[in-house]
C-alpha cells in the first residue's frame, strides 16, 4: 500500500469512527427519548448498518421492513441471513390484499411502467398505506436515508417533524454519511448485505422497478429509470411545510 493510500484509508477510517459514534449517541437519545421509536428498513446498504448499531447498542428500537410482494429474492435472503445472523427477526408489513387486488383488478399487474401517477399509485397501496400502519401509535421513525443519494434527499436533515404521518419525530442517523463511509463500516464490522449490490444494484427496491447501474450513472439511477430524476420518490418520504 502506498503512503497516499495508507493516509487515505485511515482518513476513512477516522472519519467512520467519528459518524459511528454520532450515530450511537442519536440512536441512544431517541430511545430515550422519543419512544417508542422504529427503524423502518429497506434492507440496502444504509439500513443495514443502522440494523448492526441498534442491535449492538441493545437499543428498545424496534425494525421493521415492507414487504410489498414483488421483492427481489436477495431481500428475502438478506431478511433470513440477519435472522441468523443478529437473531433478529424483523416485523414485515404486507399491502392490504382488498388494496392490492382492486388497485391491479383495474390497473393491470405492471401498470406502474405506464405513468408516474400509476407508479405513484402502486407505491401507494404496496409501501405507503403498510407504512402507516406500521407507525400507528408510535412517536418517532428512524430511517436510513443519505442527503447524498438523490436530487430529491438534498439538504436532509438528522432530525424533521414528519408532517405527513401525523407529526412524528422523524430521524436521519446517517444524513450526513458518504457510500463510501457507508460501506467501510460494513467491511469493518462485517455486516450483512444484499447480495444484488455486488451486482451493480446500489438502489434496491421492487424487483420490477430496479435494476443494475453502469459506471458512473447516479446511485439512483436503477430505481424508476423511465421516470425523471425529480419524481423518484415513493410516498414513503414526502416533504410537507
Amino acid at each position: 500500500m502506498s503512503g497516499e493510500r495508507a493516509v487515505d484509508e485511515a482518513a476513512l477510517h477516522e472519519s467512520v469512527s467519528r459518524r459511528s459514534a454520532a450515530a450511537r449517541e442519536l440512536l441512544r437519545a431517541i430511545a430515550a427519548d422519543f419512544s417508542p421509536a422504529v427503524f423502518a428498513s429497506s434492507l440496502g446498504a444504509e439500513d443495514m448498518v443502522l440494523t448492526d448499531l441498534i442491535v449492538r447498542e441493545g437499543l428498545p428500537i424496534a425494525i421493521f421492513s415492507l414487504d410489498t410482494g414483488r421483492l427481489p429474492v436477495e431481500t428475502h435472503e438478506l431478511m433470513a441471513t440477519i435472522r441468523r445472523h443478529y437473531g433478529l427477526t424483523l416485523r414485515l408489513y404486507y399491502p392490504r390484499h382488498d388494496l392490492l387486488e382492486a388497485w391491479t383488478n383495474e390497473h393491470g399487474i405492471n401498470a406502474f411502467y405506464e405513468s408516474v401517477e400509476l407508479r405513484k399509485g402502486c407505491c401507494q397501496v404496496r409501501k405507503v398505506e403498510p407504512l402507516q400502519r406500521a407507525l400507528a401509535g408510535q412517536r418517532s421513525w428512524i430511517t436510513g436515508m443519505r442527503a447524498q443519494q438523490a436530487s430529491t434527499r438534498d439538504g436532509l436533515p438528522l432530525r424533521s417533524v414528519d408532517t405527513a404521518n401525523g407529526g412524528l419525530e422523524k430521524f436521519n442517523p446517517l444524513a450526513e454519511w458518504s457510500e463510501r463511509e457507508v460501506w467501510a463500516y460494513i467491511r469493518q464490522h462485517g455486516v450483512p448485505y444484499n447480495a444484488l449490490h455486488d451486482r451493480f444494484y446500489p438502489s434496491i427496491g421492487c424487483a420490477p422497478c430496479t435494476r443494475a447501474v453502469a459506471a458512473g450513472e447516479d446511485v439512483r439511477a436503477g430505481r424508476w429509470w423511465w421516470e425523471n430524476p425529480e419524481s423518484k420518490e415513493c410516498g414513503l418520504h414526502l416533504r410537507r411545510p
